[in-house]
């Protein structure tokens, strides 16, 4: 799967930022700094991304979809760090 776009990129930074002020929630970085997390995180997500495939067992990683594996993947990173696991 490719790195997103620089539009990609500026849209989730936006949304990013939006979501944190709609809850008040206060950050402690500037929007710079932000930004080069966004850009790190999708550059590590590509160059990781076949080591990441090769995490997920057989019949999983054949039958699922890159659509599929990325959900499955968001849903691990949700239960382990959004809920405090």
């Amino acid at each position: 799967m490719a790195q997103l776009t620089d539009a990609q990129r500026r849209g989730l930074w936006a949304e990013y930022m939006s979501d944190l002020s709609d809850a008040r929630e206060p950050i402690g970085v500037t929007k710079a700094d932000l930004r080069a997390a966004v850009d790190a995180l999708d550059a590590w997500l590509d160059s990781s991304a076949a080591t990441i495939n090769a995490t997920i067992p057989q019949p999983a990683r054949g039958a699922l979809t890159v659509a599929q594996k990325a959900r499955l993947l968001m849903y691990v990173i949700r239960q382990r760090y959004l809920t405090g696991a």
